[in-house]
């Protein structure tokens, strides 16, 4: 077990928003995890703790207090659950901290090999003094910080609170606070108010996932709907399915009143896949007979930025023929690009389906040596186009081991297409990655290509082949 010790301010130990002695929290975090496998993680952990609270897929929380002290202490419990999962074949990390931000931290990638880590009670400030401000979940804020010099989450705790919350504003103060190891709020159980739960049935029974994934977006917008009417938000919310045969399937969902009505179907769907008794499309089941969302833990609604023109990111015309298009074809029907890390420029764009959390395939924030310099191009490929790059001679432009092109390119002929006169060129950039897998690896030499036309390519040479990766006109 590894015990945080890192130092730094300590800022105000121990202690929850508002006084009192923080909770304790609990994260078990899968982030390779599908939809299944997160239901398994999820109904793995309530065995030990029957309120489990899911982040987001493969990650999933609860108070650690009570189940800590029934099974001999948090290093125990995490032991236990770590087991439990390697033998179901899940391998996950566990945090522990005070609050769930902190607990997040604990439970990610970390170098050692110890898959249990936990932070002191009243350490967590000196556990977050020193982690980066990229890990705030507003990049815009990070970004900020790290223009004006402040790199660490202990230089921004340091700052004076009123100057905080001049300069930043709200979603300042609210990273402030978690900077300093304060909660935002408990995880707590209370009781769900009947009259704001929505719910739809199905008679007869549906056997399909998707048409109730496409009712719970309506039952998510009626329930925002009237959470609003009451000036109110739900930390929580409970997500309730019923089959024919009887089969029961209930899990909280972490919402904090930033999901949408798309992200919330998309949650249904995720448990819908992990929980379906039989095959994937429910008919072992009896069918899907009761689909019911309820909030949990109301707090004072703080209204949520818009657009510059007053619209939400996705306007809700764009979400709805998008559900609709997923409901009939499938998730993967309508997909969105996500900027990712890589060298190549197909790395980094990665394609998510809409809905779902943009997760990036490769880390975004690395450095990445090797990488064309910007401005990226205009078109990506999706399968480079073969080409062909000639000499004045006529001859195949080659590049050697060392990089030493055999002559200028004069002519470049895309796909097959009459060649074009090369007017400017620029490289090579030499590319070696993954050199000690030969399935995998990537060895090849990329040059920028203007033509006559005015177009102008990016284009590399492979094995003795040329293809065009991208366009930038």
């Amino acid at each position: 077990m590894s015990r945080a010790t890192a130092s730094g301010r300590p800022g105000a130990p121990g202690k929850a928003r508002g006084g009192g002695e923080a909770q304790r929290v609990m994260v078990v975090s899968s982030p390779d995890a599908g939809a299944e496998e997160s239901g398994q993680l999820a109904a793995l952990v309530t065995g030990y703790c029957p309120t489990v609270e899911s982040v987001r897929l493969g990650v999933c929380a609860f108070a650690a207090r009570g189940p800590a002290r029934y099974f001999g202490g948090e290093e125990a419990l995490g032991s236990r659950i770590v087991e439990a999962a390697a033998a179901a074949g899940l391998g996950c990390r566990v945090g522990v901290a005070d609050g769930l931000f902190a607990a997040l931290l604990a439970a990610g990638p970390a170098d050692g090999a110890d898959p249990v880590t936990v932070v002191p009670a009243g350490g967590t400030p000196r556990f977050l003094a020193h982690q980066p401000v990229s890990v705030l979940e507003d990049t815009d804020l990070a970004g900020l910080l790290r223009r004006l010099g402040i790199r660490t989450l202990g230089d921004f705790a340091a700052l004076p609170a009123d100057a905080v919350a001049s300069r930043f504003g709200e979603a300042g103060e609210a990273a402030y606070r978690l900077a300093r190891g304060e909660q935002p709020r408990p995880l707590a159980v209370s009781a769900p108010p009947d009259d704001l739960a929505v719910s739809a049935g199905f008679d007869p029974p549906q056997p399909l996932a998707e048409p109730v994934v496409f009712a719970a977006k309506a039952l998510a917008e009626q329930l925002h709907a009237g959470l609003a009417a009451r000036g109110v938000s739900c930390v929580r919310i409970d997500v309730q399915v019923s089959w024919a045969d009887g089969h029961h399937s209930s899990r909280l969902w972490r919402h904090d009143g930033l999901l949408t009505a798309v992200q919330v179907a998309d949650r249904v769907r995720w448990q819908l896949d992990a929980a379906t008794p039989g095959d994937a499309d429910g008919a072992a089941g009896g069918g899907i007979t009761l689909l019911r969302l309820v909030p949990d833990q109301l707090v004072r609604a703080a209204g949520q930025q818009l657009a510059l023109w007053g619209e939400a990111v996705v306007p809700g015309k764009v979400a709805r023929a998008a559900m609709r298009v997923q409901a009939l074809l499938g998730q993967d029907a309508v997909l969105r690009p996500v900027r990712s890390g890589g060298r190549s420029m197909c790395d980094q764009i990665h394609l998510s389906p809409f809905g779902a959390d943009p997760e990036p395939r490769l880390p975004a924030g690395r450095p990445w040596p090797g990488r064309i310099p910007g401005p990226a191009p205009a078109v990506v490929y999706p399968e480079p186009r073969p080409a062909r790059v000639t000499d004045l001679a006529g001859e195949p432009v080659t590049v050697s081991g060392r990089c030493t092109v055999s002559g200028a390119p004069a002519e470049l002929a895309v796909d097959g297409g009459p060649p074009l006169a090369v007017t400017g060129w620029a490289g090579p950039w030499p590319l070696a990655e993954r050199w000690w897998d030969p399935s995998a690896a990537v060895r090849e030499a990329r040059f920028q290509l203007v033509t006559a036309d005015g177009r102008a390519w990016l284009a590399a040479v492979r094995d003795g082949a040329w293809q065009v990766e991208a366009g930038y006109c």
